[in-house]
């Protein structure tokens, strides 16, 4: 009898995403010509619908083209199943006689498949493959998608730094990343010098307070005669609240399906827009939003991003043979190994970035920040110093 996979994708679309998708479904092809592999349209909600599409019956050509493409080919999906949404989705399945179920995501979507797990009683397995441009995932030394944002991030304030050196100010840029600053903490991977920016880096994981930081700005500019800035959009006040969260009024705070205040507009960027204008009058300032632009850049995929989310699908097709679990990129002697860990160990948890990759109260990069970024992030622009 054929088996029958069946694959999702959930959360925020990277620029590597389909390559798992394709990775799994070449895989299952190859090791299990027979099997049907059907893709749930829009994660989860897919499967309570009914809606897929046949994967098994696609080309490798058009997989491969597809697994070249940045977004979510199937869809995605922000919902955040309880358990009565998981007998729904199980009733799915077992109405399409599902083996196992893939699905692509972060830690909710290890969660989901943490519930499926329990609530299936060992009927199919249940794998979670990794993807997040946050980074932010336990097991994992890093998650596939984060290279190529990271590398665009860089890439940005590379940029930025220049053209600042040229029109000296002050500038901030925005970076995605709620509870881990690993993504603007990587604004800082391809500095050219000690001169270079960015020369503040502002995390999630530190308290942002007003008056150091307009501190800081004074004794960059003094230093530089610039300053540039990189900052998380999650960053929090002393209270442990985001900074949107004590500059906005409750009632007007929006919310994702996960309960999520949404961090990703112009408020902070506003927010820190009035902090320059009213406590560095007259310096010239610019404050940019990065938004959606760096998870999915079709300029900036990195091959060996590419490569591991297409390796991390290949394994998660082998998991789901083995049972189930949570597919995790380690590091292993200075190269990524792909290895099984249980869902347990993933699901609805945050990695954040540890604290010694900045130096001891400075918000800059420390030397172990640059190792880890060194490695993973190695530099694809070097304009030398066109300046005299």
């Amino acid at each position: 009898m054929s088996e029958t996979i069946v694959i999702a994708q959930g959360g925020g679309p990277t620029a590597v995403i389909n390559q798992t998708l394709a990775g799994a479904v070449l895989e299952a092809r190859r090791r299990h010509p027979g099997c049907r592999v059907l893709g749930a349209r829009h994660g989860v909600r897919g499967i309570r619908d009914g809606h897929y599409v046949d994967l098994g019956g696609r080309s490798e050509d058009e997989l491969r083209r597809i697994a070249a493409t940045p977004s979510a080919a199937l869809g995605s999906t922000r919902d955040k199943p309880d358990a009565a949404y998981c007998e729904t989705i199980l009733a799915g399945l077992r109405k399409v006689s599902a083996d196992a179920f893939i699905y692509i995501g972060g830690n909710d979507t290890a969660g989901t498949q943490q519930i499926l797990t329990e609530a299936s009683g060992g009927s199919m397995a249940f794998v979670h493959a990794p993807k997040t441009i946050d980074n932010d995932l336990e097991q994992n030394d890093h998650t596939p998608g984060f290279i190529s944002a990271a590398e665009f991030v860089a890439s940005a304030f590379l940029s930025v730094d220049l053209d600042f050196r040229a029109l000296p100010g002050i500038y901030a840029g925005i970076v995605m990343g709620r509870h881990a600053g690993f993504l603007t903490a990587a604004s800082a991977a391809w500095r050219l010098d000690e001169d270079s920016g960015p020369h503040l880096v502002y995390v999630p994981e530190r308290a942002f307070e007003r008056a150091r930081f307009v501190d800081d700005v004074k004794a960059t500019m003094a230093r530089h005669g610039r300053c540039i800035i990189a900052l998380s959009e999650g960053i929090s006040s002393a209270s442990g609240r985001s900074l949107v969260e004590d500059l906005i009024p409750a009632e007007m705070l929006e919310r994702d399906a996960h309960g999520n205040v949404r961090l990703s507009g112009t408020d902070l960027g506003q927010a820190i827009e009035r902090i320059l204008a009213e406590d560095l009058k007259g310096v010239r300032a610019r404050v940019d939003t990065f938004g959606y632009l760096p998870r999915g850049n079709i300029g900036m995929i990195s091959p060996v991003d590419a490569q591991e989310a297409f390796d991390a699908g290949v394994f998660a097709f082998d998991a789901a043979t083995r049972g189930g679990g949570s597919v995790a990129l380690q590091e292993e002697d200075g190269k990524t190994v792909i290895r099984l860990v249980p869902l347990s160990a993933v699901a609805g948890k945050t990695r954040h970035m540890p604290d010694d990759f900045l130096e001891p109260d400075e918000n800059r990069l420390s030397a172990k920040g640059h190792a880890y970024l060194d490695r993973l992030l190695p530099r694809r622009f070097d304009p030398g110093m066109p300046f005299v």
